[in-house]
């Protein structure tokens, strides 16, 4: 029997990652991979890429943005902006927040699921990330769900899943390890390219998440924090 077919927002992350692992299990895979000049958009393509080809991924589409670095106001895409050391315990809007940027990446990612006629769009958005992060929330993708589906097509109907979304990162990575996903092949770190810098939050988070678990980060670091 033929399967249905989702599109996965993969950007090449841990959770992105994971995600994908969850939607091969009922969908074949239509993997999606936004540059928006991010600091680490070539590594982060590379995660992509190595990515597909472990899931022989045979839709697979690389969308370019230029505005979200244009309009600036984020660490990850202005390169004026410093990014800032870890602090788990932050609960005010980082400057690494990207404004609105889920959105603009499930407009596209909903775009081409209409085209090519996905059932569902995939992203991995954890709510513990969203630590000021307001396009992170669960609220969110509900109301996002109800516009693509105001404003696509009638006979197109699209669920937004977000599978991991109230999981621990430990959570994350033990349920990525259980579905044999291929986390060595993630990258996470928003400033260095070459190794991960193990300083910045989503480092953090994502150390954490491995020494809670009790098994070592697969990926090379600067540097290797005991954050637990």
């Amino acid at each position: 029997m033929k399967r249905k077919l989702a599109v996965i927002a993969l950007s090449g992350g841990l959770d992105s990652c994971v995600t994908a692992a969850i939607a091969n299990q009922n969908y074949d895979l239509a993997l999606a991979h936004i540059n928006y000049g991010q600091r680490t958009e070539h590594r982060e393509l590379k995660a992509y890429s190595e990515i597909a080809e472990y899931y022989n991924a045979r839709h697979r589409i690389v969308i370019d943005f230029n505005h979200l670095s244009q309009m600036g106001g984020s660490s990850l895409t202005d390169k004026n902006m410093e990014v800032a050391k870890a602090d788990l315990n932050n609960q005010s809007i980082p400057t690494s927040y990207v404004p609105f940027r889920n959105a603009n990446i499930l407009t596209s990612c909903v775009s081409w699921a209409e085209v090519i006629g996905a059932e569902a769009v995939f992203i991995g958005a954890v709510f513990e990330d969203s630590s000021g992060y307001p396009d992170c929330r669960p609220d969110f993708f509900s109301a996002f769900e109800r516009v693509a589906n105001l404003g696509t097509k009638p006979e197109t109907i699209i669920k937004i899943e977000t599978p991991i979304i109230l999981k621990t990162k430990s959570e994350i990575i033990s349920r990525g390890m259980e579905l044999a996903a291929p986390l060595h092949l993630t990258w996470s770190c928003y400033q260095n390219e070459e190794e991960a810098c193990g300083e910045c939050d989503s480092c953090a988070l994502r150390l954490r998440g491995f020494q809670q678990v009790g098994i070592e980060d697969p990926i090379n670091y600067v540097k290797r924090p005991l954050y637990i």
